[in-house]
């Protein structure tokens, strides 16, 4: 049986889950690997600290995720269907590990920040 998201190692376990499927994936999975090179010791953790903050608010968050989307989208370019197959990518994960309100709540917080970085990034 499936629970709610509760605490930050629930957290950890959904952006492990969801980071393991862009890293293999075929439409976004380019962008992570190759383009922006991510260093994923570093990001995951820089990950958990945002999620956590959007969900739980614990103001432990500290980045500027719109820079690195502009910068990436700079090196190549990203349009709406890359960031619906994120949209898509991360609704499954959480589906899959976790039901409940803070499940919800987190897929409609990474849809409406999807559209706004899509939004503000392809715009420019």
């Amino acid at each position: 049986m499936k629970t709610d998201i509760r605490n930050r190692k629930d957290i950890e376990t959904l952006v492990n889950a969801f980071y393991d499927r862009v890293k293999t994936d075929d439409v976004i999975g380019y962008l992570f690997n190759d383009i922006a090179k991510v260093n994923w010791e570093k990001h995951l953790p820089k990950m958990y600290d945002f999620w956590e903050n959007i969900l739980f608010f614990t103001a432990n968050y500290e980045g500027n995720p719109m820079a690195k989307h502009k910068e990436l989208h700079q090196k190549s370019p990203m349009n709406p269907t890359h960031f619906g197959h994120w949209n898509k990518l991360f609704i499954e994960t959480v589906d899959t590990l976790f039901e409940g309100q803070k499940a919800e709540e987190i897929k409609n917080r990474a849809m409406n920040i999807s559209a706004a970085m899509m939004y503000k990034t392809l715009s420019q």
